[in-house]
């Protein structure tokens, strides 16, 4: 499965939940923080508002949050959760180990909006040159890629299993 670098791989209820995410601020949280503006705006003098400010500042993130909802569901594609056949591609649990090192690695490749809330594993987005390199790759091949900083690094795919919240 080989991906669109701009496509984000998402189950259908990390899909559900920022859609409603989306929503809650589009709505209900985008009114309450223009009441609450509106109400600071009403006290006077703006340059000493720190209410004022306050509000600003949190419309200020709010938005940011909701251009990024947007963008991320824009470039959504959304998937089942993948077979249990060893290849690597998103929505799967891979463990490598780097080559010479003993221990190994554990993340989902994938996007960190997949991860049932408390989880704690890492992340690694199919468009990072680890996460390129492998994908497609069956468990137990050796896969090369060169790393941000240059570097030629190679991987052994130990595990691929599908992530299961």
């Amino acid at each position: 499965m080989t991906q669109d670098a701009g496509i984000i791989w998402l189950t259908q209820d990390a899909f559900d939940k920022l859609t409603a995410e989306l929503e809650e601020l589009k709505g209900p949280r985008r009114a309450e923080i223009i009441e609450k503006i509106s109400a600071a705006r009403d006290e006077g003098d703006l340059k000493e508002n720190s209410g004022y400010h306050a509000a600003k500042d949190e419309q200020g993130k709010q938005e940011a949050r909701i251009r990024q909802l947007e963008d991320m569901l824009r470039r959504a594609e959304v998937g089942e959760t993948p077979a249990n056949d060893g290849v690597v591609e998103p929505g799967m649990v891979v463990t490598i180990r780097f080559s010479g090192e003993d221990e190994t690695a554990k993340f989902l490749l994938g996007a960190r909006e997949n991860l049932a809330e408390g989880d704690t594993l890492d992340v690694y987005s199919p468009q990072s040159a680890m996460g390129a390199a492998i994908n497609g790759h069956d468990k137990g091949e050796t896969v090369t890629y060169t790393a941000p900083n240059g570097k030629d690094i190679q991987v052994d795919i130990v595990d691929a299993e599908p992530y299961k919240a």
